[in-house]
């Protein structure tokens, strides 16, 4: 059965998610031919962009000219690159221009759909927890400003193995390209938090991490929070396996990050 969603802002002919095939199955870890199916990934890419303007002044941040082309196509691109089959763009201030630009997904080989915050914005956790009632099982989530170039089946692997609620992937950054967030140590993730500093924090959060959905049922509906207040929990609670990676993030959530970025792909890499 088919179940919609309504969204004031979106065009008429907007893709819905539908739960189907694999993903209606009681376990996400469902094996063909051998291989783990790579999860879906959703990406949020809602929020105003206001450390970006002007350059965000009439379009999405997903929309920003990043060596000729838009961020969001360098994005889905490496998602292909990467086995990704399923996306679903979360998305709010103009979100439709993203719709409008990257359509169903069949020029990238991918099937995407859009979920819509509506009248307000509901931050990066809020706008996941809207189509709690549509997830699947388990699912990548990747913030629609970050460009992260590492594999993505380890990382699925990982979050099955560790029994967890959920998986953030972290990177030794040490305060370099932004605040360092977590305490990861010998393996493990043992502290997570945006907003209480400590000075063994070496690790931040890479931009990609793996969540079940029972992740977000103590979280109020229709209500704006932070994906990293979802984290935090799970940290404290236990149940957030920590990933490492070793190459550098890149993102174009500040001018710097954009320059940085820009000179990347611009010279091939």
């Amino acid at each position: 059965m088919t179940r919609k969603m309504t969204r004031k802002e979106a065009p008429q002919k907007s893709r819905r998610w539908r739960k189907q095939g694999v993903y209606d199955k009681g376990s996400t870890e469902v094996r063909k031919s051998g291989c783990i199916l790579m999860l879906p990934v959703i990406v949020l890419s809602g929020g105003l962009a206001t450390r970006m303007r002007p350059y965000t002044d009439s379009i999405p941040k997903a929309m920003i000219d990043v060596a000729g082309m838009p961020f969001v196509h360098w994005q889905l691109s490496f998602l292909k690159k990467e086995g990704i089959k399923k996306v679903t763009m979360c998305v709010g201030y103009l979100g439709a221009m993203i719709e409008e630009y990257a359509g169903d997904g069949s020029r990238y080989g991918l099937n995407i759909s859009y979920a819509y915050d509506g009248d307000t914005l509901l931050g990066t956790g809020g706008a996941i927890k809207k189509i709690e009632g549509i997830l699947p099982d388990a699912f990548f989530v990747l913030y629609g400003d970050s460009y992260l170039e590492i594999p993505y089946k380890p990382v699925e692997e990982a979050f099955f193995r560790s029994k967890k609620r959920g998986l953030m992937t972290v990177y030794e950054n040490g305060d370099s390209y932004d605040a360092s967030n977590a305490v990861f140590w010998d393996g493990q993730l043992l502290a997570y938090s945006k907003k209480k500093k400590r000075r063994d924090m070496r690790h931040i959060d890479y931009g990609l991490g793996v969540l079940a959905r029972e992740a977000f049922h103590d979280f109020p509906a229709e209500t704006a929070f932070d994906l990293a207040d979802v984290y935090e929990k799970l940290a404290n609670d236990g149940q957030l396996h920590g990933h490492e990676v070793f190459n550098r993030f890149y993102e174009i959530g500040s001018p710097a990050g954009l320059d940085d970025l820009r000179e990347k792909l611009m010279e091939g890499g």
